[in-house]
C-alpha cells in the first residue's frame, strides 16, 4: 500500500482456468480501517505473495505454530516437509498493516466453497482486529458468490473462539482438529 491511497487487491486464490470469472469478480478492493494505536486509523490491505514470501511464511508459520506442534509431539522436520509441499504462491495473500507485513492468509477455492488453509497474524498484531477484519472480508466476498467458507483448526488452538463468534459450525471433528463451516446464508448473523 503507498501513501498516495493506492489500495491492495483482495482475490482469493483459484486454481483452475474455468473459474476465471468468479476470480475476476473477487478482484475488488480490500481496505479495512481499524482504530487502534493511540486511536489512529490504521490501514489493512493484502498483496498477492512474492516468491521471496516464502521465508517470511515460513517463519511465522513456525513462530506462531511451536507450542501446537510442541504440545501434540509432532515431528517437526515433517512438518517443515508438508509445509514446503503445501505452501502456494497462487493461494497466499500477505497481510500488511500500514505497509508493514503482519501476518498471511492462505485460501483454495473448492467446489461450493472457499478453504482457508492457513491464516497467521505474527504475535505482536494479535488482538488487534486485524484477523477478525480478514476473516469479515473473505466471509462476505464467498457470501457474494453463495459460497461457504470452511476451515480446520487444532482442537487446543484458541482461535476456535474467533471463528465461532464470525458464525463458523463445527460440522465434524477428529483427535486432532475440528472441522469448521460458515455458511453464505449466515451472513449478517455473526457477533461482533
Amino acid at each position: 500500500m503507498s501513501d498516495s491511497g493506492e489500495v491492495a487487491r483482495f482475490r482469493i486464490a483459484d486454481q483452475s482456468t474455468n473459474r476465471q470469472e468468479w476470480v475476476a469478480s473477487a478482484a475488488q478492493s480490500f481496505e479495512v480501517t481499524v482504530s487502534m494505536l493511540q486511536n489512529r486509523p490504521v490501514q489493512i490491505g493484502l498483496r498477492p505473495a512474492l516468491e521471496h514470501d516464502f521465508e517470511y511464511c515460513r517463519r511465522l508459520y513456525f513462530a506462531e505454530m511451536r507450542w501446537i506442534i510442541d504440545e501434540l509431539r509432532l515431528d517437526r522436520n515433517a512438518q517443515e516437509t508438508s509445509f514446503g509441499q503445501q505452501w502456494n504462491r497462487a493461494q497466499v495473500r500477505v497481510i500488511a498493516l500500514d505497509g508493514t507485513d503482519v501476518g498471511w492468509l492462505q485460501t483454495i477455492r473448492e467446489d461450493n466453497e472457499i478453504f482457508v488453509a492457513q491464516m497467521f497474524v505474527d504475535g505482536p498484531f494479535q488482538r488487534r482486529g486485524i484477523g477478525t477484519e480478514v476473516m469479515k472480508r473473505l466471509i462476505s466476498e464467498a457470501a457474494e458468490f453463495g459460497l461457504a467458507v470452511c476451515l480446520n483448526v487444532v482442537r487446543i488452538n484458541p482461535a476456535r473462539r474467533l471463528y465461532e463468534r464470525l458464525g463458523f459450525r463445527v460440522t465434524h471433528e477428529d483427535d486432532r482438529k475440528f472441522y469448521m463451516k460458515r455458511d453464505p446464508d449466515d451472513v449478517g448473523r455473526s457477533s461482533n
